[in-house]
This record gives C-alpha cells, structure tokens and sequence, in this order.
C-alpha cells in the first residue's frame, strides 16, 4: 500500500508540472510555424536562464561576505586619504566665552597629519578648553573646527574620529583590563553597502563584536567559516561560527596540543594588539584596581587607540604619576605615535614633557597662542620673555640695542648676531644658562663672583653676581663659592627679542579739569604740570593751553607710568589699585610682576621682592609720575585746524581766482 500512495503521489506531481509547462508554452504567441518549431530550444534556453538565476540567487550571501570583508579591510588599513590637505585639524577665529570672560580668543592653528603637537601652558591658559572642543565636549562661541576641511564644531562626541585620554583615566571599576579596553568597540558599527536581489545597493550597519578575524592576516575573513556561516543582510547581522584551534592542556601525562573549537573575534585580536602596544600583554583578565597608577594610563591610552582614531587627544595623561614614571611614559607615547602613525595632540603644563615628545609646541597665555614652532626653535628662538621664561631656565634681562649686532647689558657691550632692532631701542636678552663660559678673570668679557653651587647629577648649577645683576649658569666644572671668575658669551648665544611693554599705558576718563577715573580709581593731577603750554586758574576752574580754554570734564585720554613706579602691597585696602599676581620674570636684580586688576586689566611693576603666584596685592602709583600721552579734547580740536598742506593747496587756489 505505502508503494502504491508513493506512485500516486509522485504521478500528481508529474501531472502537475506538465500542466504548468503547458500554460507556459500557451502564453507564448506563436506567430509563424517556424517559431513553433523552434519553441522547444526556447524552452531550454528559458529553462537554462532561470537556472541561472536561480544560481546567482544563491551566492547572495557570498557577495556580501566579500563586500563586507572590503569594507572592513578598508576600515582596518591605512589607505590614501580623500582630503588632499596635509592638515588634518584647523581651528579657525575659535573663541570660547564663559559669561564675559573669554578663556579662548580668537584662536588660529593648522595641525598636520601624523604630527605630534602640545598645547603648553600654566593653569587657566585655555589649552584644556581648546582640546575640549576638539573633542566635542565644548561648543565654541565663534568660529570653527575643521576636520578633513569639515567643520564639526557642533558635531556631537561620538561622531568625530577622534579618541580622548583623561587625566583621571575614567576606567570602569567594575570592568577588567579587556573589557575595559574592548568598551567602545562592542558598541561600534560599521557601515558595509551590499548588493540586494533586485541588483540594487544598500548599506547596513553591522557591528564590530560580530566580525571574524583571520589570524595570520589580521583582518576579517569569512572564508574560514565556510558552510558554518549565515547571516541576515538586510537585518544587519552576522553570526559567529566556531573554527578550530590548537591549545595546552595539562593532564596527567603532562602538557599536551589539543585541538577544540572555539571561535575567533574580530574585538580580540584587535584589544591584544592595543595590550601588545602598551606593553601590558598579559593583563588582559587583571582588575584594573589592582594595577598602578602607570598601568592604569597605559590601559586609558590602549582604550583609546584601540579604536583606531584619526587622532588622539591626551589632556595631561601623565600628570598624577610619579617621575621616573612620567619619563618612561613619555618614550612610550613617543613609540606609540610613531607606531600608529596618527595625530597626536597632547596638553601639559611641563615643559620637559613638551620638549620630549612634540613635533610642535604652542605656547599659550590667556587664550592666545604666544608662539609655535618646533621644539629647538622654541628653546633657541623664544619671541618673548614670556615664552623665553616658560621654556626651561633662561637669564633674562634688560639691554639696549645700540646697533645692529651690538647690544648694551649689566652696562657691557656684548656683540650679537641680530639686527634691525634699530638704534638705542630697549629690549629684552636671553641668555641660557648652559651657554655661559665660565673662565678666568680679566679673560671674559666681564668678571663675578660665584654666590652658590648645586650639583643636579648632570651638571652643577651655579650663581654668579656680574655689575650687580646675577646669572645662572650650568657647567660640567664646578667653580667654588667665592671664587671671582670671568663670564664669557658668544655672540650667537645672544637672543635678543622685542619688548612685549615698554610701561603701562592704560585708558582714563577726566571727571574735572584737576581728577581722572583710572579702573575705577580717582586720580588729582595738576593740569599745569602735565600739559605743555598750560595754565590752570583754580579759581574759576579755567584750563587754557596756548592761549585756548579746555574743558576736560566728560573726555578721554591716556595716561602712562613706568614699570618701576608702581609699588606693590599687601595691604590691597591702602592702595587705589588691586588685584591678583599673575606672573613674574626674574631680570637678574629685580623682578619684573604681572598683576591682574579685578576689571582684567594687566599691569606690570618692577620690584625686588620676591611674590607667588595668585597673591593678593595693592597698587600705589604717585599722580606725579603720570604721563598724559593723549587727550579726546585736545585732539578733537586738532582734527578741526586744517594741514600745512592743505591750507598752501586752499591759498594758491585763492590766488588763482
């Protein structure tokens, strides 16, 4: 019976194609006799096309293994870059306020691809502002972000390609080393286009923790899965498979090669080659609370470059490790940008950390960026006593540039290789301390005595006292405390350099013809002493100036005072001016002070005591010692006279007529 239902069975299905054939072949029109001839061979070709198709409807998963592997391998290797630029990142007029103070101002830089460059800079210079919104995490007030010639100010975080390491590493506590490390990647996603049935193209997203790795080449390969591997295109997602691997085994006989299936992940490969950069091979499965305070950052750092970041952001990565730490940490990040071969853009407040690693350093103050360029440029050509004073030690001090190539300090003439300063300008002279000869007296070009001596294990450090002014210097040869010397310079050790100030200049209201209001200070002057020509009846408050009646009163003007003419207190209610100690340069027998008013503005005194940095001082500055460099009323009225030239043009014009 069971034979029986089976040829029945198999009979209606034979019928059954027999009647499609034949409906097949009666939608055909048949137009001549030769065509109904020759319907059978179209029916083969028919037949031989739509096994064709069906063929190629098949491979469907295997096309889009091969474009997933092209786009990944795209992903995962260096390739030659759409933007023809050789910038990477160009900050354009980037300027970033808090209320009314503006921490960044009106910032322009262009970093190149591959470089290593360092923000340097005290604390509250806005260099962390800067990488900031690099990274996303601050939106400027003005300007722009260019990334790849796209500007991403406003882009959030996640979407930019860059990576950033903090200063207090943000591990996961309750995460160890490799998942702490494989965090971002099991949430990344990859967009690989496909072809659909239709012929058409599509994207879907598929994500990293779902990629197998070939391991001799690194990158994904799906040839190793064969028959054991599937995937859902249009859903986005792709099955792991199990492939077979060799491991150690101990048993009773020993240790012995056992071959089990496991499965390989394309996140593996990928965190033991970040560990494997970091030199932390074997801590994969280590709580990262075990670890110490440098293999904490190597973790950070791993973290972040394991997701292969155009560039990495490092806001002061080594700051709370100890030294010999930080040292071996900064060959370390070196290694690893050269081995990467990414941008690297680094903040730090240490100058040995800057001068180490960097391609390029810029010098900040205040939101602006002082000076860049290359480490040795920086160090030997500094372009301000700021800057001169920030990188590393420097004897800085006042000269005067009597010619070119000839400057005047501690009262010796010293030849120079700079020009173009002009004649008897005042300027500022570095001098480093390691380019101080020490010999003999009477054989140098002038002679001390030495106050001190340190050794610093390379070097000793030493205090020489020269015409009343001292220089530091380092030398290899100690000179004894005591001894008199003879200091030599050569020229093209000389640094000379333009003043930033040459004294405070600073903007004035007049309240009468005998008071003005400095920064919200009242001022009496004695008009007669202060303005040519002038003469000033008290009593009828009459202010005449060849020959001509002022009113003062309602104007503005400028005044200025020398930097030695400002004294400084501790007692900020005894004085008319307060404010805070922002920096100081020492010039080799006094100390030249940067203090920040409370209405942010800066003024600078020469004192011979010694001050820190955030004290609360008062200003004293004697009306005597003002000079009005310039007067609303007076120059209103100079406006009005017609020129020289002018009035010849008018009177031949006269004539003329």
């Amino acid at each position: 019976m069971e034979k029986e239902t089976k040829k029945t069975t198999s009979a209606k299905k034979n019928e059954i194609k027999s009647e499609r054939e034949e409906k097949s072949v009666k939608k055909q029109p048949a137009k001549t006799a030769d065509k109904k001839t020759a319907q059978k061979p179209a029916a083969k070709k028919d037949s031989a096309k739509s096994a064709q198709k069906a063929s190629a409807a098949k491979p469907k998963k295997d096309n889009f293994i091969k474009e997933l592997i092209k786009e990944v391998s795209k992903k995962n290797t260096k390739t030659v870059e759409e933007n023809p630029s050789e910038y990477i990142i160009e900050l354009q007029g980037l300027t970033k306020q808090y209320g009314n103070k503006t921490v960044v101002n009106d910032m322009n830089l262009k970093i190149k691809k591959g470089e290593f460059v360092t923000f340097l800079g005290p604390s509250g210079c806005g260099k962390t502002t800067t990488l900031r919104m690099i990274a996303g995490f601050e939106i400027p007030t003005s300007g722009k972000v260019l990334f790849d010639g796209k500007d991403i100010a406003k882009l959030p975080p996640h979407k930019r390609p860059v990576n950033t390491v903090f200063q207090k590493y943000a591990l996961f506590p309750h995460l160890n080393v490799f998942n702490n490390i494989a965090f971002g990647l099991k949430l990344k996603k990859i967009d690989v286009t496909y072809t659909k049935k239709t012929g058409e193209k599509a994207i879907c997203q598929v994500k990293l923790k779902n990629f197998l790795v070939d391991p001799a080449t690194g990158v994904p390969d799906f040839s190793i899965a064969d028959k054991d591997y599937f995937s859902y295109a249009d859903k986005g997602y792709v099955k792991l498979c199990k492939v077979k691997k060799t491991i150690d085994k101990m048993t009773k006989k020993g240790r012995v090669s056992k071959v089990v299936n496991g499965y390989k992940y394309f996140i593996d490969e990928k965190v033991r080659r970040a560990l494997k950069i970091v030199g932390l091979s074997d801590y994969e499965t280590r709580d990262v609370d075990s670890l110490s305070g440098g293999q904490q950052q190597r973790v950070a750092i791993a973290r972040a470059i394991v997701n292969e970041p155009k560039v990495l952001l490092l806001d002061e990565p080594l700051g709370a490790l100890d030294l010999k730490m930080r040292q071996e940490m900064q060959i370390e990040l070196k290694e690893m940008h050269k081995t990467l071969g990414i941008t690297f853009i680094y903040v730090t407040h240490d100058q040995e950390e800057a001068l180490t690693m960097s391609d390029t350093v810029v010098v900040m103050k205040d939101g602006v960026i002082c000076q860049e360029g290359t480490p040795i440029d920086i160090y030997n050509e500094p372009r301000t006593a700021y800057v001169a004073d920030f990188i590393g030690e420097s004897n800085i001090l006042n000269g005067i540039m009597l010619d070119d190539y000839k400057v005047r300090m501690v009262d010796v003439d010293f030849d120079c290789v700079d020009a173009g300063f002009g004649k008897n300008t005042p300027v500022d002279v570095v001098v480093r301390p390691e380019d101080i000869e020490i010999r003999k007296k009477d054989k140098g070009l002038l002679n001390g005595i030495i106050k001190s001596s340190m050794f610093r294990g390379v070097h000793y450090e030493m205090v020489c006292e020269a015409n009343t002014y001292e220089f530091t210097i380092h030398s290899t040869i100690e000179a004894p405390v005591g001894k008199e010397v003879g200091l030599y310079v050569a020229p093209e050790n000389i640094q000379i350099m333009h003043k930033e100030h040459v004294d405070n200049t600073l903007p004035i209201e007049f309240l009468s013809n005998t008071t003005f209001d400095l920064l919200d200070a009242t001022y009496e002057f004695s008009p007669a002493a202060c303005f040519e020509n002038c003469t000033y009846d008290e009593e009828n408050d009459v202010l005449t100036v060849d020959g001509k009646e002022y009113t003062l009163k309602g104007t503005e003007g400028k005044v200025s005072f020398n930097f030695y003419h400002v004294e400084m207190t501790d007692d900020e209610y005894a004085a008319p001016l307060a404010g805070n100690v922002d920096s100081m340069i020492y010039k080799g027998n006094h100390y030249l002070v940067d203090i920040k008013t409370d209405s942010g503005v800066h003024i600078y005194a020469d004192t011979v005591y010694l001050w820190d940095k955030g004290d609360r001082v008062g200003l004293k500055v004697e009306p005597d010692k003002f000079r009005f460099s310039e007067c609303s009323a007076f120059k209103k009225d100079e406006d009005a006279k017609p020129d020289e030239a002018d009035q010849t043009v008018q009177t031949e014009e006269v004539k003329e007529a």
